[in-house]
């Protein structure tokens, strides 16, 4: 148990030195040269800590808003009576610790032995997923080491067939097949892509867009970034005034947080770069020798390098669209449950599908696409809050909407099936 603790602890949830390591086994598989291989996994573990310094500046930019819109809504930081992410993990971390080994030498063995031939290196959903499958199993009744097997089913299966089952989706925005999206977006991104399918057009791009000379510095997604996020705090603190800290001046706070949102893109952008090009060449030893024919699946800003203007128009159009669908949800008690704006999700998840919708169908099937998505991820959410009642459902207010929050409800509901079996 304590060597499970370690591993879990320092290399499974340490994307950094999990890739590092993955690209050295890679390199050596290759038989290359020790100062190759540690020029390459030193790199690449370099490559994941700049994408995650971006992807922290993002999120420390949005999760202001979230917190802001939570307290103004329902008076509080955290649903009463209910278990969130950290006293969830405190009574069940060792069940999701080995809900994800167990489950990791399944979907091994899915890779290695199936046609499915996912590889999923997106570290830290190596732990949330197998998070939010132990606690639906929570939910459903389920303990000890049938909740355990449980989780690692579910992750397992999730990690191999989500990336595989929207691959070429991926693969007609990136233009190659060298790797797949391990990330929550799935099934928005697919839902994305089919209504982009067919309401969309390929021949005009998000990328194509005619831009006044004038204000052609809106090409660069860090500049558009920065300003939709200056622009958001000052409305979001005009409706909910708790967004600016005494003695903070609105003004200065939003152009300092729009100015960090750019730079964490910037940031981001360069991190997915830098890591695509180590640990992609590096793979090619484990899927020549180790799993033949195997195809890593990377976290979801890898795929915003290729269409940025997308993921701009994706967040803007979730943004408004899911805002309106949760007005009207908390206005009719829908699922009586209080809901917030789903700042990240819109954010990352979104974007995701936005960028697979301007694959499939250009930038009309990019918004199109995206609104349909949009509210999907409302409802989605909505039903996984009520499940999750009893254990996560504050963590599911914030982070939901997307894979979490389906894939969780359809674990819980099957789980329940089991109940009284464990």
């Amino acid at each position: 148990m304590a060597f499970l603790d370690f591993i879990t602890s320092n290399i499974l949830r340490n994307p950094p030195v999990l890739l590092g390591l993955i690209a050295a086994i890679g390199l050596i598989v290759q038989k290359k040269n020790i100062a190759d291989i540690i020029k390459g996994s030193l790199t690449a573990a370099f490559g994941m800590i700049i994408l995650n310094t971006g992807v922290g500046l993002i999120t420390g930019t949005i999760s202001p808003i979230n917190s802001a819109f939570q307290e103004a809504i329902t008076g509080k930081t955290a649903v009463a009576n209910t278990l969130n992410d950290t006293t969830f993990t405190a009574s069940f971390g060792g069940d999701v610790g080995l809900a994800m080994f167990f489950g990791l030498i399944l979907h091994l063995i899915i890779a290695r032995f199936t046609k499915v031939k996912t590889i999923f290196l997106t570290g830290h959903m190596l732990w949330w997923f197998p998070f939010i499958f132990v606690a639906a199993g929570v939910e459903a009744g389920l303990s000890g080491f049938g909740l355990i097997i449980f989780g690692a089913v579910f992750s397992a299966l999730y990690w191999s067939f989500m990336p595989w089952i929207m691959r070429k989706f991926i693969w007609d925005v990136t233009g190659d097949q060298s790797f797949l999206i391990g990330h929550p977006t799935g099934m928005l991104s697919i839902i994305s892509g089919l209504v982009a399918r067919k309401f969309g057009n390929k021949q005009h791009s998000t990328e194509d867009l005619k831009v006044p000379k004038s204000l052609s510095f809106f090409r660069e997604i860090s500049v558009t970034g920065a300003t939709v996020i200056f622009i958001m705090y000052i409305i979001v603190a005009i409706i909910v005034p708790s967004l600016v800290g005494k003695g903070e001046n609105l003004l200065f706070l939003s152009l300092n947080q729009g100015l960090t949102f750019g730079a964490g893109l910037l940031v981001m952008l360069y991190g997915v770069r830098f890591l695509i090009n180590q640990i992609v060449p590096a793979f090619q030893g484990i899927s020549e020798k180790l799993i033949p024919g195997s195809v890593p699946a990377f976290d979801v800003p890898i795929l915003f390098n290729y269409r940025p203007n997308a993921v701009i128009i994706g967040f803007l159009v979730a943004m408004t669209t899911s805002t309106i669908m949760i007005i009207i949800a908390n206005s009719f008690n829908i699922f009586g449950v209080i809901l917030i704006p789903l700042v990240i999700t819109s954010f990352f998840e979104m974007g995701g599908a936005a960028v697979v919708g301007e694959g499939q169908g250009g930038l009309k099937g990019s918004i199109i696409g995206t609104i349909v998505s949009a509210i999907v991820m409302v409802l989605i959410m909505g039903i996984s809050v009520v499940v999750y009642n009893n254990t996560i459902q504050n963590w599911m207010l914030i982070f939901g909407g997307n894979d979490f929050s389906i894939f969780g409800s359809i674990a819980k509901w099957i789980g329940s099936l089991f109940s009284g079996l464990f």
